[in-house]
C-alpha cells in the first residue's frame, strides 16, 4: 500500500524553506500532495491558481509530488485522497505552539491521520513568505530565498 501525505500551506509565494520541507517529505512518502489553502486571515498577493502554477513549476523535478488546492477541513481533503499523514514544517520554537493546536484539532477530527513535523534547514529558519514579499516589494535581492520563477513572478506583481 502506497504511503500518501499532504503538505498544506498558503505558499504565497513558495520559498526555498517550503521546498526544503517538500523535497524531504517526498523522500519519505510515496506520494506527496502539496495543497494550497486560502487562509482567510491573510490577504494573498498571488491567486490560488498562480500559486499552484508556481509550485508546479518549481517542483516539476520531484516526480511524486501533486499540487492541488482545497477549501474546508484539511483532514477531509487528506481522507479524500487516501492520505494517512500530514506534513508540517517548523522553522523555530515559535511555530510549535500554533502547529500543536492545529495538530491537536486535526487529531480530534480524524485520529487516523498522523501529523509529521519536519524542521527546516537552519539556513531557512528565518524565512517566511511575508519577509520575501516585503524585500521584493522594495526591489531587494531575493535570489537566495526563492526559485527564479518565483522571483520573476514577484517582480511582475510589484511592477504593476
Amino acid at each position: 500500500m502506497a504511503s500518501i501525505a499532504v503538505c498544506p500551506g498558503s505558499f504565497d509565494p513558495i520559498t526555498y524553506g517550503h521546498l526544503d520541507i517538500i523535497s524531504r517529505g517526498a523522500k519519505v512518502f510515496d506520494n506527496l500532495f502539496i495543497v494550497v489553502l486560502n487562509n482567510s486571515s491573510k490577504k494573498p498577493l498571488f491567486s490560488v491558481e498562480e500559486r499552484i502554477q508556481l509550485i508546479q513549476e518549481v517542483t516539476k523535478d520531484i516526480p511524486n509530488v501533486v499540487v492541488d488546492s482545497f477549501q474546508g477541513l484539511l483532514v477531509d481533503y487528506a481522507k479524500n485522497v487516501g492520505a494517512d499523514a500530514i506534513i508540517r514544517g517548523l522553522r523555530a520554537v515559535s511555530d510549535f505552539e500554533y502547529e500543536m493546536q492545529i495538530t491537536s484539532m486535526n487529531r480530534v477530527l480524524n485520529e487516523e491521520i498522523e501529523t509529521f513535523f519536519i524542521m527546516t534547514n537552519n539556513q531557512y529558519s528565518f524565512l517566511s513568505s511575508s519577509i520575501v514579499k516585503e524585500v521584493a516589494k522594495y526591489d531587494g535581492d531575493i535570489s537566495e530565498l526563492v526559485p527564479k520563477a518565483v522571483e520573476d513572478a514577484l517582480k511582475v506583481k510589484f511592477k504593476s
